[in-house]
């Protein structure tokens, strides 16, 4: 359908729209025509996606000198998803005729678009990267010219032959799209993809790609300020921010670089005999400055380098790491030191400014060529034409390690850990970051519109906090259903009326599991197809599923629906998701154990028969032991006046959220939301939950025992399986609806308008 907002012209692929999406729209608008960032949270299940998309395009396309969207979101899944709908949308705007030149692509890592036929069959990430620059890399690439033995990529080099503008057509191109139109073509999707990034009208790729300042150097430095960024499934984003700051080092990192360092002053011996011209040339482009070395340097090296303030980008490199040997004993000086910090008894926290002066006493290691080292290592492997990159991935960490701590002195601390558990040594170093907003700044700086959305951002006002942003629009939408399509249920105690909760005191108590094991096996009896249960954490599953096994529950449950389990491994999971599925598609029904936080909270769907029923069972409340947690909690309080306990049920509540979100993926889908735990009943836990789902919770649903949650939930099954009037006019509107609403509010607003003279008069 097509229909008017203000004025813009928006294409919309479908035939109806939900209410909740032309809000949305209206909402997107405001924000982008004042120029600001805003905080959207949508109901799961509404179309979200393709009503940002739709309003998006339009807004380009009316309004030109808005040039590119940049779409982030979290997932590979979720990446296709969003792709797909943006081709779905552009399809539609040319069967109405509409003529444009449109480009949307997307961009993954290399491991899921490699087409070379040995490095995409590696199993790791960093092993198909290093691989691949192996192939790719200009120093490899110009020996060949002189050894025929040399091997290269033929993808990247048949792509080397072309401009890219001349290969890949007009068109939105899904990652399987452009893996399948590579194959044709026989050149590399992934540095096809990489290239075509400015010349794209949408460009859809993950959250690291922009806040991590490893990655974004590399690929989104160009962008313009004119383009709007759209961080999607974004309740978890300043956890996102923290961790593309952090860094974990531990003893077999240092003793991986001391190895890399002894290779480096070999290799350096060798050139200086053989060609010592290389290093004089490294040298004399180091001391025009880090902009000239900067612009030599190979394109895409090994791993980019954290972004540093701007006021440094225009210094030289300091002289005492200049020599490539200088700068191969000042790392061996720095990595001995932190081998000597390693051989601790006790814990250690401090601050990044305590931890260089304690450097500098002991080493006379200064803080400005710390700052430079993640620099000087990429141009130094770059000048060497070292192969193998992989093995110097510890060394290009203790890099990373050495530029952050001497670049950032608030919102940081360094903890030294000496043991993994109580008895076993194992030590290890954490730079953590505390402050979200490090990451994010840069963004709201660089780009007038800043979409913050998700199905599960309540309560709103956080964010800005931890993110340190003005957002000119914040909204949370309700949810307008014909019929009342899910069903969320407290339950605070068991049959036996002993309160249940995941509470650290009594989680372990034989009547609470027992209970937890009660509500399990009783919903399986009475819930169609497929069930989703969520836990706290992996530690207490695992504690739970034993005890629930030692007293026969698993077995009473295994009468009604097979069991799966949720575990660290990723290929385990995707193995149990793929079982559950079909023992639901097949009628037998199943029951999945996963864990809040973990894959199958995040972005994985339960729809229709998949989840008719999502059970959290306790509050998903994180560690307050961590101590990497506990700063963190230290910082917010000191900076932001966020107190801890605001901040922990806050993380708890939107994480018990989107738990119970897999459930419903659409209006047409049903299905049970329940709370196990006493603490839900409670108001302040409660008013923490989305608007969406907070609607939908009755006074007589909060205070349930097993019992009285069955005869409720029988009876909601029961409705469901009805036949339900029509949506239209009310959870679903046509265009006749959209032209009558915005019709009325005319009038309301002339009324409004009229009312205000004449009180003026």
């Amino acid at each position: 359908m097509r229909f008017t907002i203000d004025d813009l012209p928006v294409y919309f692929p479908y035939d109806k729209i939900y209410p909740e999406q032309y809000a949305y729209m209206s909402d997107l608008k405001k924000a982008l025509d004042a120029e600001g960032h805003c905080l959207l949270e949508m109901p799961s299940g509404t179309g979200k996606t393709v009503s940002l998309l739709s309003l998006i395009v339009s807004y380009q396309m009316h309004y030109p000198e808005k040039r590119k969207l940049i779409y982030c979101s979290r997932t590979v899944p979720e990446i296709e998803k969003a792709l797909a709908e943006l081709q779905i949308l552009i399809e539609y705007r040319k069967s109405q005729g509409v003529e444009e030149s449109f480009l949307g692509i997307g961009l993954t890592s290399r491991k899921n678009l490699c087409l070379h036929p040995t490095v995409s069959q590696q199993k790791w990430g960093k092993v198909v990267d290093a691989k691949c620059r192996n192939l790719t890399a200009s120093w490899v690439r110009d020996k060949s010219k002189i050894d025929s033995n040399v091997e290269l990529c033929d993808f990247y080099e048949a792509l080397e032959q072309h401009d890219p503008n001349e290969l890949l057509m007009d068109g939105v191109y899904t990652l399987e799209d452009l893996r399948v139109f590579c194959k044709e073509k026989v050149i590399c999707p992934y540095y096809l993809a990489r290239r075509m990034i400015p010349f794209a009208n949408v460009v859809i790729y993950s959250y690291h790609y922009l806040l991590d300042p490893k990655v974004a150097e590399l690929v989104s430095k160009e962008m313009s300020r004119d383009c709007i960024v759209v961080f999607d499934e974004a309740h978890n984003i300043d956890n996102v921010c923290i961790e593309s700051l952090s860094i974990d080092l531990t003893k077999p990192n240092l003793d991986a670089s001391a190895r890399s360092i002894t290779k480096l002053s070999e290799k350096i011996e060798e050139v200086k005999t053989k060609d010592s011209e290389r290093l004089k040339d490294e040298y004399t482009k180091l001391v025009e400055g880090l902009k000239a070395a900067k612009e030599a340097r190979d394109e895409d090296t090994f791993m980019a380098n954290p972004v540093l303030p701007d006021d440094l980008l225009t210094e030289a490199i300091p002289g005492n790491i200049r020599k490539a040997e200088h700068f191969v004993a000042f790392l061996r000086r720095f990595i001995e030191y932190l081998k000597t910090r390693m051989r601790i008894q006790h814990v250690v926290a401090e601050t990044p400014s305590s931890f260089l002066q304690h450097l500098r006493e002991l080493t006379f290691i200064e803080g400005k060529p710390l700052r430079f080292c993640s620099q000087r290592l990429t141009s130094l492997i770059h000048t060497l034409e070292l192969s193998d990159l992989d093995e110097y991935y510890a060394l290009h960490k203790v890099a990373a390690f050495a530029t952050l701590v001497a670049t950032y002195t608030t919102g940081f601390l360094l903890i030294l850990e000496p043991f993994e558990n109580e008895t076993v040594p194992n030590p290890i170093l954490h730079y953590a970051c505390l402050d979200a907003s490090i990451a994010i700044r840069p963004v709201f700086e660089r780009f007038k519109t800043v979409v913050i959305t998700s199905g599960t951002l309540s309560p709103l006002d956080m964010y800005p906090k931890i993110l340190s942003f003005q957002a000119v629009v914040q909204e949370s939408y309700s949810m307008t259903l014909t019929r009342n399509c899910f069903l969320p249920l407290v339950i605070t105690r068991g049959s036996d009326q002993v309160a249940i909760s995941s509470k650290f005191e009594v989680r372990n108590d034989p009547a609470v599991v027992r209970n937890f094991g009660q509500i399990l096996v009783e919903f399986s009896k009475i819930v169609p197809d497929g069930i989703v249960a969520f836990f706290p954490s992996y530690l207490y599953m695992e504690s739970i599923v034993s005890m629930w096994n030692d007293m026969g529950i698993l077995n009473e449950a295994w009468k009604h629906k097979l069991i799966f389990v949720e575990t660290p491994d990723a290929a385990e999971t995707s193995l149990a998701l793929e079982n559950y599925r079909t023992a639901c598609d097949n009628g037998r029904g199943a029951i999945l154990l996963s864990v809040a936080r973990g894959k199958v909270s995040e972005g994985i769907d339960f729809d229709h028969n998949y989840g008719r029923a999502v059970i959290m069972f306790g509050v998903p409340y994180q560690y307050t032991e961590n101590r990497i947690l506990k700063a963190r909690l230290e910082f917010l309080r000191e900076n932001y006046r966020i107190r801890e306990n605001d901040f922990l049920t806050f993380d708890a509540m939107r994480h018990a959220a989107q738990c119970v979100g897999r459930v419903l993926r659409g209006k047409t889908d049903y299905g049970l939301m329940i709370f196990a735990d006493k603490r839900f009943g409670r108001t302040d836990k409660r008013n923490k939950l989305p608007k969406w789902i907070n609607q939908y919770i009755t006074e007589t649903a909060t205070n349930l025992s097993t019992d009285m949650s069955l005869v409720i939930a029988k009876k909601f099954l029961r409705s469901m399986a009805q036949p339900f009037d029509d949506q239209r006019g009310v959870s679903l509107w046509t265009l006749e609806d959209i032209i009558a609403k915005q019709q009325q509010r005319n009038v309301s607003h002339l009324n409004s308008n009229f009312g205000g003279r004449i009180i003026q008069g």
